[in-house]
């Protein structure tokens, strides 16, 4: 049996933005001044005068023969067979012109398909760790942004992040990061630690260390580690168990958070997939258009992995 975990250590004053913004520079320059360009000569303007008359006659006279000219050419002929331009019924129309659009779509795709997504398993945003696919042995982070209170992410997922929690505030809501980016060392010590609580409650070694990856990754598989992973709380409730989902924070954030390329990482009736129990405070970073479909149709990222694979 687990006990109810808090994710705060400590309080901390809620901060406008999660990221420490630099003080704007001050500039001293002195200003500049600038000073009227001479007046051009009154007899000068008198001489071009004609000039640019005379030429706006000759330009209307070539404009009015060449009009002409072409008015008693033959029409054009189209060059090559007529295009066919697929159908909203499948057919085919080979006068030139677009039909109109299905109600809800905005472009014609070629025959007729769906454009085909450009994710790749290979994205830096939809890396797979999980109890079967450890992070590489080389994985590093290019660059991780500072949030306050310790926490950081992958500067690369930060703009959704603080997109995500300013809405959130703005609906009157108070979400609370309460874990994020861990390293190597940290991810150990979490993970003994609750080994340690189950030896406690009279597991042995094995099975302790069995369940205890069911909450807390083995080192070297968790999404903390990738810094694209964070614990997201409602300060009204900080309790990681599973009357979080029931806060207003996460009703929001289950709904929203695809909007901002989040997606909820552990879901409720994936555990058998992920190697993972139901998280309802753990959002990972995944992009929009991969957001969209995972939490449309209900997938974990194992299954839509799997399908971008095929």
């Amino acid at each position: 049996m687990t006990s109810n975990r808090s994710c705060v250590v400590k309080e901390f004053p809620l901060p406008e933005r999660e990221y420490r913004v630099a003080p704007a520079r001050c500039w001293d320059a002195e200003p500049r001044t600038y000073s009227a360009p001479p007046r051009r000569d009154k007899k000068r303007r008198r001489f071009l005068l004609p000039l640019l008359l005379m030429g706006l006659a000759l330009f209307g006279s070539g404009f009015l023969l060449g009009r002409a000219a072409r008015a008693q050419e033959p029409p054009a002929q189209a060059c090559g067979t007529p295009v066919s331009i697929l159908g909203p019924d499948g057919g085919s129309r080979t006068d030139g012109r677009m039909p109109e659009l299905p109600t809800g779509q905005t472009e014609w795709t070629a025959l007729g398909r769906e454009p085909e997504s450009s994710a790749s398993p290979e994205d830096w945003n939809l890396i797979l760790v999980n109890w079967e696919t450890p992070l590489p042995e080389d994985f590093s982070i290019p660059r991780l942004t500072q949030l306050v209170n310790g926490h950081a992410i992958d500067s690369r997922a930060y703009p959704g992040l603080q997109d995500m929690m300013d809405a959130a505030r703005a609906e009157g809501l108070q979400p609370t990061i309460c874990s994020s980016f861990r390293t190597r060392d940290k991810q150990e010590e979490l993970f003994e630690n609750k080994v340690r609580t189950l030896l406690a409650e009279g597991y042995g070694r094995t099975e302790a260390e069995e369940q205890a990856a069911m909450w807390v990754a083995r080192p070297g598989t968790s999404e903390h580690q990738a810094g694209l992973a964070v614990d997201i709380v409602d300060k009204s409730y900080q309790l990681l168990d599973q009357g979080q989902e029931d806060t207003a924070v996460q009703r929001w954030l289950m709904a929203h958070c695809a909007e901002y390329g989040y997606i909820l990482r552990y879901p409720t009736d994936k555990s058998a997939l992920t190697g993972v129990n139901y998280e309802p405070w753990h959002y990972r970073y995944v992009g929009v258009e991969a957001a969209a479909e995972i939490m449309e149709r209900g997938l974990c990222l194992e299954e839509y992995l799997a399908e971008i694979c095929e």
